[in-house]
């Protein structure tokens, strides 16, 4: 799904309910707007939490040491911070379609 798909999908969705009030153009400005603000939130370090959809967070990878695929040289990557989503237990759920009860929380961090 691109962006403009999921602009067309919200514009639906809001047809649906509360008629024809919005227009795909200002849609758009919402859903980049939203996806601004995560971008901000995760540029300054912060977590963003949406409920029944997941968490996005900044995860710290640790200095390790790779080779260089040309000429099998030992590189040192750098540690640097990394964003990760962590999925909520009710995505989980509906992607794998089965009931929420049968999740279990394995990776609590």
């Amino acid at each position: 799904m691109t962006k403009a798909d999921l602009v067309e999908r919200v514009t639906e969705q809001i047809a649906k309910t509360a008629g024809p009030l919005i227009s795909k153009k200002d849609c758009a400005r919402v859903v980049d707007s939203f996806l601004d603000a995560i971008k901000e939130a995760l540029q300054q370090q912060k977590n963003i939490e949406v409920r029944g959809f997941g968490t996005f967070k900044i995860r710290q990878r640790k200095t390790r040491m790779a080779r260089n695929p040309r000429t099998g040289a030992p590189v040192e990557v750098s540690a640097r911070p990394v964003p990760v989503f962590k999925p909520s237990k009710e995505l989980r759920a509906m992607v794998a379609d089965i009931d929420i009860s049968e999740l279990h929380d394995d990776d609590d961090e």
